[in-house]
């Protein structure tokens, strides 16, 4: 790469203005040419070839219709030699995974509007280890304006044949996330590279409970291609639970009772903000900042279930996980002592929701799934109701805890997940049932968790893979006592039970009904099947 002279700065970043393309050319100059013969590695139509210094080195590049080769320009060596050729192998990257290209200029003191044309820079998204995402860059170094001008225009058309990408996208912040790190998370991380990638942010940042909620029954969404949450999981659920109400609102359903709910609008994006990150984690395997945004830049979309929470017939929330008893308790004693960091309220408060561990006399209620297979068909055929052969299940006794979980629920202290077993969108959840025992073997059965053993090998934890749950208390008499349990709502009363709904407190006093529905939103992201199965496609940034 050519050195600027003492005094000049060369950027192609956001930080510089970026160079437009001066108006296109009637024929290509005579530096370039195009060419029917083909790579040898693919079979494609060459678009553009050229000559650009690469890494000090000068190089034939070869742009084709899906990938940008190049390799050095050797000097003519004795035939045979080769070992010189082993060093200088081809390398390439393919063009989906560019998400932006710039004009590079070098600026000094006197040159504040135009500067001198370096090149071009690419932007580029890799794919790392443990499905991690990192951004890079790609220097061709080429002196000459009229080359530049038609390579730079035909990595524009390229980048805009991504229909699917965004361009404009609505950004929901909870600057009260985690340590209160939201802000500086998007500012410092996200936002640069949104803006290098040339999408349109407008944000609000929200200021109480439930603003998520009003700000997007209220926003016109049509100008927008997706939603983004900068937040933890209670943020996250929020804005998805917001954005399937407007859905729901569109569509004319009647939401005091949702039984078959339509699709989100608009694809959600989660950058991890918050102190456990589950919905993220579950998403791209990794709780990572930058991995979850250049996904959003990428357009790469995942679809994913999500349940319904009803309780006697009154639609009460979308979600994606929850718990009752234990899960709910802590999580009650946590939110009264919101003046502690997440880390030492959570800590806190499950050491003292142990101290008073006690099961909930229950009656549960579910539908199972017999027949994996049987219920893709269904739910393939957009067939929501079950079977006159579907057989419900019951079973009553003392639980310390239960889970019904519509995705797998990774996060730090549970690496595999809380529901390891499930998966994004397979149309099902599970329920998993730990049943009353001693103190002791209950800790047993939560430090597993972050472990690499089976935590569901203990004879009373139950586990079931079903399509539908109720949990119906059966008595009042040991339900959440706001005095009794340090709780912070002053609207609860002694018959109310705390669940945990993706890390949100609700409160319900009677039987609560979960539905889960098969690919109701969209969120940006990759399986982690898909992100392990697919190969880096340049190994030379």
């Amino acid at each position: 790469m050519p050195r600027g002279r003492r005094g000049g700065r060369v950027s192609a970043l956001e930080g510089c203005r970026e160079e437009e393309a001066p108006p296109a050319a009637d024929a290509v100059p005579s530096v370039l040419w195009a060419s029917g013969q083909q790579p040898e590695s693919a079979a494609e139509l060459i678009l553009l070839r050229g000559i650009f210094e690469i890494r000090r080195d000068s190089c034939d590049v070869v742009l084709s219709e899906r990938v940008l080769r190049w390799q050095p320009i050797q000097p003519e060596r004795p035939t045979g030699d080769s070992k010189y050729n082993f060093l200088h192998k081809e390398e390439f990257i393919e063009l989906k995974d560019i998400f932006s290209v710039k004009l590079k200029r070098r600026y000094s003191v006197k040159q504040q509007r135009s500067g001198t044309l370096l090149g071009i820079t690419l932007f580029i998204c890799l794919k790392k280890e443990q499905n991690k995402l990192k951004d890079s860059t790609l220097d061709l170094i080429n002196l000459s304006e009229d080359h530049c001008d038609v390579w730079f225009r035909q990595f524009k058309k390229i980048l805009a044949g991504f229909s699917d990408r965004p361009k404009s996208l609505k950004i929901v912040l909870n600057p009260q996330s985690h340590k209160k790190e939201a802000t500086q998370v998007y500012y410092e991380k996200v936002e640069p590279l949104l803006k290098i990638a040339g999408i349109k942010t407008d944000v609000t940042v929200t200021e109480y409970e439930g603003h998520a909620v009003s700000l997007l029954k209220e926003c016109e969404l049509q100008g927008f291609d997706g939603v983004v949450c900068v937040g933890g999981d209670g943020s996250a659920s929020e804005v998805a639970h917001a954005l399937l109400l407007s859905a729901q609102k569109n569509a004319g359903v009647e939401t005091d009772s949702i039984l078959t709910p339509v699709r989100a609008q608009l694809p959600l994006g989660v950058i991890p903000a918050g102190s456990t990150n589950v919905l993220a984690h579950s998403l791209h395997g990794i709780s990572h900042v930058v991995t979850a945004t250049l996904h959003i830049i990428m357009g790469h979309i995942q679809p994913v279930d999500v349940c319904t929470f009803s309780t006697t017939g009154k639609f009460l929330r979308f979600g994606f996980s929850a718990m009752f008893g234990f899960g709910g308790r802590a999580l009650a004693l946590a939110e009264k002592h919101r003046w502690m960091s997440p880390n030492q309220r959570m800590d806190f408060a499950v050491i003292k929701a142990l101290a008073k561990l006690k099961p909930e006399e229950c009656e549960i209620s579910f539908l199972p799934v017999n027949d994996p297979q049987d219920l893709g068909e269904r739910r393939a055929q957009g067939s929501l109701k079950p079977d006159c052969n579907d057989q419900w299940q019951m079973i009553q006794g003392q639980f310390l805890n239960v889970s019904i979980m519509a995705i797998p629920c990774l996060c730090s202290v549970a690496p595999r997940g809380l529901a390891p077993n499930t998966r994004l969108n397979n149309g099902s959840m599970a329920l998993i049932i730990s049943r009353n025992t001693s103190r002791p073997e209950f800790i047993k059965h939560l430090k597993r968790y972050a472990s690499v053993k089976n935590q569901f090998n203990f004879p009373f934890v139950e586990t079931y893979t079903v399509e539908e749950v109720k949990v119906h208390p059966r008595s009042n008499s040991s339900g959440h006592n706001p005095e009794e349990e340090d709780v912070p709502h002053e609207t609860a009363t002694g018959s109310s039970f705390p669940w945990n709904v993706d890390g949100d407190l609700m409160e319900v006093a009677s039987e609560v009904h979960v539905r889960v529905h098969p690919r109701l939103i969209n969120l940006y992201g990759k399986s982690m099947e898909e992100t392990n199965d697919s190969k880096v496609t340049c190994s030379c940034l």
